[in-house]
């Protein structure tokens, strides 16, 4: 394998210039770092990651620990700090967590032996004590979409409790009360924090929720189960709030295959604004959040971490957005409909 001192010989330059070249340190004339560029690219050198560790103190490697990837939410996360950070310097670990306890975990062990710069976090589960791992051996860390209680942290997240008031204040407007909800999964912050937002809402309207389904997988399956059983209730909501944007979409083909027009027969609104959302038919009314600005601030919050410098305490994240598309319509709508089917 090729050393520093190959690479010396090769360019005809001194051990402590290509060393000033790997490290990007120190002041080297454009010539000799062209000769030096290339001896690398004729060896094939590539330093090894304890190398660059014990002269600079840095890996350069970060890691980023999210529950799945196979929703759009977290594949759209996931993408936009990979890139954000690639654009810093850093390479990524992305590690789906299958939302498993055990899995973070091993994860964890693995980041601290690579010895990883920074974190950044959206864990699956209410126990957060094992990252502190992170914090003994002062590796910083940024919790993404939702906070580890308990453990001093940075954090980048939208309002989640304002949005489950949003989606339930928006059909509120329209006239709705038997108003259902329907998601997944239950052990999820963000979204017992949508259900409580939306629940503090109709609660100051005088209402209950009409029905609250939620499910332990979040997927279309799951919802559109969930969405069934709640429209085929002998006495149907006006209108399902999807604490996800898939959950939503469930229950717009639930709804489709029980025979009822959206949002004529029935209003359905969700959460997040994920692509999906604009191409369903109807297209979907959702709580909008900004997927990929949370992403680049909790890179931008993590970079200053690892560069020493104390984090900002306001987050630089746009605030939720209601996207009105085609799946809400005012109750009278839904009645009108209701009426004629008896009438039929």
């Amino acid at each position: 394998m090729a050393s520093i001192k190959t690479i010396a010989k090769l360019a005809n330059t001194s051990v402590s210039s290509v060393s000033r070249v790997l490290n990007n340190n120190g002041y080297v004339s454009a010539e000799v770092r062209e000769k030096v560029e290339n001896a690398i690219k004729t060896l094939n050198y590539r330093p090894s990651s304890g190398a660059r560790v014990l002269r600079s103190g840095r890996s350069l490697l970060v890691g980023v620990l999210l529950p799945t990837l196979d929703v759009q939410f977290f594949g759209i996360l996931a993408h936009t700090m990979e890139q954000a950070l690639f654009d810093l310097g850093y390479q990524t670990f992305i590690c789906s967590t299958a939302e498993s306890g055990e899995h973070e975990l091993r994860y964890i062990a693995m980041l601290l032996s690579h010895r990883v710069d920074g974190v950044i976090v959206a864990s699956a589960h209410e126990e957060f004590e094992h990252f502190s791992e992170f914090k003994t051996n002062n590796i910083p860390i940024v919790a993404v979409d939702r906070d580890l209680n308990g453990l001093e942290s940075d954090m980048v997240a939208v309002d989640h409790e304002k949005g489950g008031r949003m989606m339930a204040e928006h059909l509120l407007k329209l006239g709705h009360q038997r108003i259902a909800v329907v998601g997944a999964p239950a052990h999820s912050q963000p979204i017992r924090r949508r259900i409580a937002g939306i629940t503090d809402a109709l609660r100051n309207a005088g209402l209950e929720p009409f029905a609250v389904e939620i499910g332990s997988k979040h997927n279309f399956e799951e919802t559109y189960r969930l969405a069934s059983s709640v429209i085929g209730r002998p006495e149907r909501p006006t209108a399902i709030i999807g604490t996800t944007d898939i959950a939503a979409i469930g229950t717009i083909h639930a709804a489709h295959d029980a025979g009822l027009s959206i949002p004529k027969d029935i209003s359905i609104i969700g959460f997040d604004d994920i692509p999906s959302a604009a191409f369903v038919l109807p297209k979907l009314t959702t709580v909008a959040q900004p997927i990929r600005e949370l992403g680049r601030s909790a890179v931008a919050r993590l970079h200053r971490l690892m560069s020493g410098n104390q984090a900002i305490a306001d987050q630089d994240v746009p605030p939720l957005r209601l996207v009105i598309r085609e799946t809400t319509a005012p109750v009278a709508d839904c009645r009108k409909s209701e009426a004629a089917n008896v009438e039929k």
